[in-house]
């Protein structure tokens, strides 16, 4: 179900993006300019279709968000982080192995004498 609803709202979030992309710029980002007048009485035009569509894909991507908030809910209501960081690992029966001697990790001398730095001359 989870996995069914974050796709869903993978490809909504995909579908905004291109139709946003698609729409005719008005100029002005951000709303700054819009042009003058400034009534209070003054109403937009209407919207057009893509404009329909924008709102239509925003309401379904914020419902589907809401969806997953509540399923992610449900599944972490039975424990708590704090829970989890209290409770201690569970106890194995075998001890972990040594670590090898020193001596296996040396590569063997060529002959028996100790090994001397070089002679600075």
């Amino acid at each position: 179900m989870e996995n069914v609803v974050l796709i869903v709202h993978l490809l909504l979030a995909l579908g905004i993006i291109g139709v946003v992309l698609l729409q005719r710029s008005e100029g002005g980002g951000l709303g700054m300019g819009g042009g003058g007048g400034g009534a209070a009485g003054a109403s937009r035009p209407a919207l057009s279709p893509l404009g329909k569509v924008t709102w239509a894909l925003a309401i379904a991507f914020i419902a589907t968000s809401l969806t997953l908030t509540i399923l992610a809910a449900q599944r972490s209501a039975s424990t708590s982080v704090l829970d989890r960081l209290t409770t201690p690992p569970p106890a194995s029966d075998t001890a972990p192995a040594a670590p090898p001697a020193a001596d296996d990790l040396l590569p063997p001398p060529a002959d028996d004498a100790p090994l001397t730095p070089p002679r600075a001359d």
